[in-house]
């Protein structure tokens, strides 16, 4: 059982950066794809983006490409989210997850998924 605790959340003025990491405990982290998902209120959960088991690839979605950054620390069991000039619209609960298979939809229920950090861009 692996255990996922995302920390990193806030609020943030629009154009403005936060980073997120997330922590896994439990299992032989670099057997998982690990993934950022997110959630805003009315509407549906959205695959932020994932990274491969070594990190020497990563997915991100439209909305976030060319702002988000997804890494991952082998030795340390983390994984973290660098997002640069937030907007609005990436308001959300962000949820880590992990998947020993993959992590490419935004409908698939991934192997393990954190409870979340709250993020909130003013306008």
């Amino acid at each position: 059982q692996v255990q996922l605790v995302e920390s990193g959340g806030g609020l943030v003025q629009a154009g403005g950066s936060l980073r997120l990491s997330c922590a896994a405990s439990g299992g032989t982290f670099r057997s998982y794809v690990m993934g950022w998902f997110r959630q805003a209120p009315g509407k549906e959960r959205e695959l932020v983006g994932s990274i491969t088991w070594s990190g020497s690839g990563a997915y991100y979605a439209d909305s976030v490409k060319g702002r988000f950054t997804i890494s991952r620390d082998n030795a340390k069991n983390t994984v973290s989210l660098q997002m640069n000039s937030l907007k609005p619209e990436d308001t959300a609960v962000y949820r880590c997850a992990a998947d020993p298979n993959s992590i490419t939809r935004a409908t698939m229920m991934p192997r393990f998924l954190g409870q979340g950090t709250q993020v909130t861009v003013s306008s």
